[in-house]
């Protein structure tokens, strides 16, 4: 059972009573909830709480926040709260909201890890005022809160605070017209630790981009919120980044697939890199690094035939994690993670992102020097095509197919007439 909750932009009919007050008008969104099937449509004027003054100082916390932790995801309501929105006009840099059907599309439960959960959605809001005070509810909820954004980060360029861009943010507007990256904090620190994961894909303007770079915990949330994210530099004007990351992560949650977390943000991180390489990625403090004397493929291997994939997976990426800081990218002992990894998503059931995997592990023993004939290359090949061959999504294949020929071309196997059978296939 779940309750949704959609809120989506729209003309406000709010005024600005100039530089120094805040906008505390009706914004005139649209609101929907559906619950058990039951659909009702209306109106909500949005309340200006005591909070925002020139300086844009943080909002005044909620009276009465629960303390303590869920007992138990089986039986907690969970809260799933969506928010993408990015300024419209020559201002916008990523299309935020092309994220959100895809998100929507996941069972609420599935977001949260609980029996039933709440989903809030908001698609490009106009007022700061009216996403405060959605959030200020969803935090209110004692269960677990997962939190996606999408968009993009502005400095306020007079006290230097990031700000999320809302519909009619602009630069001259920002203080005003945007969501202090502070009022965030601010909400969920009262909540009790280990209930609240940030999930984050958003685009830095030159200034946010610089202060990341140099400043550690710039977009830190606090010590109660476990924030995962990818933020990339805005692109030139009149380009639009996707959001490929949060994307991802939806992906993979509607696969079925119960993945931690930190998995979960490391595959994502990993499939939106060829998209935009440069990024700045968040994550909380790994895990410790495992034992170097312990042999770890048993036990991976016990728990992915036993059907627990995703905590053979993230076995898998702490030692992965581990092979990268010892060894570096590109060395024989990462390739080797990233072929376990492909092998892990093949006994999971899911061949398209072991195509991936093994196309990656391919590329990477061909740039370490590795003949075109060794067995390693021909048989990471080999293994790419074979769940090539076995991917259902005709789209997800047609993707992988150039990559997958190019590769061929180079490392024919010594299976005879498998690149003219995977041309003939790519044309059917």
């Amino acid at each position: 059972m779940s309750t949704r909750t959609a809120v989506t932009g729209g003309a406000g009919t709010g005024t600005e009573t100039g530089a120094g007050d805040s906008t505390t008008g009706a914004s005139g969104t649209a609101v929907t909830d559906v619950t058990e099937g039951a659909r009702t449509r209306g109106t909500e004027a949005a309340r200006a709480t005591p909070a925002a003054d020139a300086a844009g100082a943080t909002p005044q916390a909620r009276s009465a926040a629960p303390a303590t932790a869920a007992t138990g995801t089986a039986t907690a309501t969970g809260t799933a709260f969506l928010l993408a929105a990015a300024p419209a006009g020559r201002g916008r840099a990523m299309d935020a909201a092309s994220v959100l059907p895809v998100l929507a599309a996941v069972p609420p439960g599935v977001l949260t890890g609980t029996g039933t959960a709440t989903l809030v959605e908001l698609a490009d809001p106009l007022d700061p005022q009216t996403v405060l005070t959605r959030l200020r509810a969803a935090a209110a909820s004692p269960g677990p809160l997962v939190l996606c954004l999408a968009g993009q980060l502005h400095l306020d360029r007079r006290q230097q605070l990031p700000h999320l861009a809302l519909a009619r943010s602009t630069p001259a507007t920002l203080r005003y017209t945007a969501l202090p990256w502070h009022w965030l904090a601010a909400e969920l620190a009262a909540r009790a630790p280990g209930t609240t994961t940030v999930v984050a894909d958003l685009a830095a303007d030159p200034a946010v981009w610089e202060r990341l770079t140099t400043t550690p915990g710039f977009l830190h949330l606090g010590p109660g919120p476990t924030l995962y994210g990818r933020v990339t530099p805005a692109p030139r004007r009149g380009e639009l980044l996707a959001p490929a990351y949060l994307r991802s992560w939806a992906e993979l949650w509607r696969s079925g697939a119960r993945l931690p977390y930190a998995t979960l943000h490391a595959e994502s991180a990993a499939r939106a890199a060829g998209a935009t390489p440069e990024a700045f990625l968040l994550a909380p403090a790994p895990a410790p690094a495992p034992v170097a004397d312990q042999d770890p493929h048993p036990a991976i291997l016990a728990a992915a035939t036993a059907g627990r994939h995703g905590e053979a997976a993230a076995v898998a990426a702490a030692w992965e994690r581990e092979a990268l800081r010892r060894h570096g990218p590109r060395s024989a002992e990462a390739v080797h993670w990233t072929e376990v990894r492909a092998d892990l998503a093949r006994l999971a059931g899911e061949p398209a992102r072991s195509c991936e995997l093994w196309l990656s592990a391919a590329e990477a023993r061909l740039a370490l020097g590795q003949r075109t004939d060794d067995p390693d290359v021909e048989g990471a090949v080999d293994r790419a095509h074979h769940q090539w061959e076995r991917i259902v999504d005709r789209a997800r294949a047609r993707a992988l197919g150039p990559l997958l020929i190019t590769l061929r071309q180079r490392v024919p196997g010594r299976r005879p007439g498998a690149l003219a059978a995977l041309k003939r296939r790519m044309a059917d």
